[in-house]
C-alpha cells in the first residue's frame, strides 16, 4: 500500500470513528430531552451552537488546515469530541432548563467544533491524493468518503438509540469517549506532520476571498442542507415519537436505516450520474437537474400527506425517495466544491464551503423546532420546499463543463 493511500486509509477510518460518535450523541440528545419534555423549539436549541460554531470552525480550520496541515486539525477534532462527551456526562436530570439548556448548549458547540475540523479535515484530503486531471477518479473518492460516511452516522443513530435504552445516558456517553480517545491516539502516532501542509502560507483575510464558483456553490448549499434539516432535525423523530407512538430504539433504528441507505446511494451516485453525463464529471447543470428533481419529490410528499393516505405510510415512503435524491445531489455538491478548490487554498476553499453548509443546518435547525411547533409537519415540508426552490435558482448560475464531441454526438442520437 502506498504511502498517500495508507494515509487516506487512516482519515478515512479516524472521520468514520468520529460520525460514529456524532450520530449517536445527536440520538440520545434528542430522545433523552423530549423523554424529559423538552418542547420542540427547546430541542432546537440545544443544537443551535452546535451549528452555529460549525460556521465559526469552518471558516478558521480552513486557515489553520493550511498552515499548520490537517494531521493537526483532525486530532484536534477527535480529542475535542472526547472531551464534550465526558463534559455532558456530567448533566444532572434535576437541573432547571436555565441550567440544563446553556450547559448542553455549550457542550454541543464543543462537539460542533470538534465535528468540523474533523469533517473539513477528511474531505480536503483527498484534494491532495488525486491528480488534478482525474475529475471523474476524484469525483469517486469523495463519493465513497461521504456515502460511507453517511453510512456510519446512520449506525451512530442506532447505536444512540440502542445505548440510551440498554446502556443509560451517562454510561452511553462514557463509552463512546474512551473509544474516541484511542482513536485520536493511533491518529496522532500514525499519521504525517505534513500531510495537506501548504507550500505557501495564506493570511487570515483569504477565508473571505473566494472564488465566483465557490461563492456560488456554496450560497446554494445554504439552501440545500437548510432544506433537509427543516424537517429532519427535529421535527421527523418528534413526529415519530409524538404522533406515531415510536419509542427510542424504533427511532434510533429507522433514522439509521434511513442514514445509511443514504450514505449508500452516495457511495454509487457517480454510476448514477455518469448515465447521464455520459462519463463525464459531474458540472452545473448536474447540480441544477437534481435540485429541480428534489423540489418535485418534496412537493409531492406534501401532496400525497395531506390528501388523506396512512401517515407513517406516507412519511416512511417519503424519507426514503426524498433521501435517496438528496444523496446524489449532495454527492454532486461534494465533488463540486473539491473539483473548484485552489491547490495551496484547498483547505481554506473546503472550509468556507463547509461554514455555509453548517448556516443552512443551523437555520434549518431553527426552523424545524419553531415550525414544527407553530404548524406541525406540514409546515416544515413547505419550508422545506421554499428553501429547494431557492437552490435550483442559484444552481443556474454554476458553471458547465464543455460539450465533449462524444456527448454531442449522444445529444444528437437522442434528439
Amino acid at each position: 500500500m502506498s504511502s498517500a493511500l495508507r494515509n487516506y486509509a487512516i482519515v478515512t477510518g479516524a472521520y468514520w470513528s468520529f460520525m460514529l460518535t456524532d450520530g449517536a450523541l445527536r440520538m440520545i440528545v434528542l430522545l433523552y430531552f423530549h423523554e424529559l419534555g423538552y418542547t420542540p423549539v427547546q430541542l432546537a436549541f440545544l443544537f443551535l451552537l452546535y451549528e452555529f460554531f460549525g460556521i465559526v470552525t469552518n471558516l478558521v480550520g480552513g486557515w489553520l488546515a493550511n498552515r499548520f496541515g490537517l494531521k493537526m486539525t483532525l486530532v484536534s477534532g477527535l480529542s475535542l469530541q472526547a472531551v464534550a462527551l465526558f463534559t455532558l456526562s456530567f448533566l444532572n436530570p434535576e437541573w432547571g432548563k436555565s441550567i440544563a439548556v446553556p450547559f448542553v448548549m455549550g457542550v454541543q458547540a464543543l462537539s460542533g467544533i470538534a465535528k468540523d475540523l474533523t469533517k473539513m479535515s477528511s474531505k480536503t484530503a483527498i484534494k491532495f491524493l488525486v491528480p488534478a486531471d482525474q475529475g471523474t477518479k476524484l469525483f469517486k473518492w469523495v463519493a465513497i468518503l461521504t456515502g460511507s460516511k453517511n453510512a456510519i452516522k446512520g449506525a451512530g443513530f442506532f447505536v444512540g438509540g440502542a445505548l440510551l435504552q440498554t446502556a443509560g445516558f451517562k454510561s452511553s456517553l462514557w463509552i463512546m469517549g474512551i473509544a474516541l480517545i484511542l482513536i485520536f491516539l493511533f491518529s496522532l502516532t500514525s499519521l504525517p506532520k505534513e500531510i495537506g501542509q501548504a507550500k505557501s502560507k495564506n493570511k487570515l483575510k483569504a477565508i473571505f476571498s473566494q472564488g465566483r464558483n465557490i461563492n456560488i456553490l456554496s450560497s446554494a448549499r445554504v439552501f440545500l442542507f437548510g432544506a433537509r434539516d427543516i424537517w429532519f432535525v427535529v421535527a421527523v423523530p418528534v413526529y415519530m415519537t409524538a404522533k406515531l407512538g415510536w419509542n427510542f430504539s424504533q427511532v434510533g433504528a429507522f433514522m439509521a436505516i434511513w442514514v445509511i441507505i443514504y450514505g449508500a446511494v452516495q457511495a454509487y451516485a457517480p454510476v448514477i450520474i455518469k448515465k447521464r453525463t455520459g462519463g463525464e464529471k459531474p458540472d452545473g447543470r448536474t447540480a441544477l437537474e437534481l435540485a429541480i428533481i428534489l423540489t418535485f419529490v418534496m412537493t409531492a410528499l406534501t401532496i400525497v400527506l395531506n390528501s388523506g393516505w396512512d401517515p407513517k405510510l406516507a412519511i416512511v415512503i417519503g424519507l426514503y425517495i426524498f433521501g435517496a435524491a438528496f444523496a446524489v445531489n449532495s454527492s454532486v455538491h461534494s465533488f463540486l466544491i473539491i473539483d473548484y478548490a485552489d491547490g495551496d487554498k484547498a483547505a481554506i476553499n473546503v472550509g468556507f464551503y463547509y461554514m455555509a453548509n453548517a448556516l443552512g443546518r443551523l437555520t434549518g435547525t431553527l426552523l424545524s423546532g419553531t415550525l414544527y411547533q407553530i404548524g406541525g409537519i406540514l409546515y416544515c415540508l413547505i419550508g422545506s420546499i421554499i428553501f429547494l426552490v431557492i437552490t435550483s435558482a442559484i444552481s443556474i448560475l454554476l458553471p458547465r463543463n464543455p460539450i465533449s464531441s462524444g456527448q454531442a454526438e449522444e445529444s444528437l442520437k437522442k434528439s
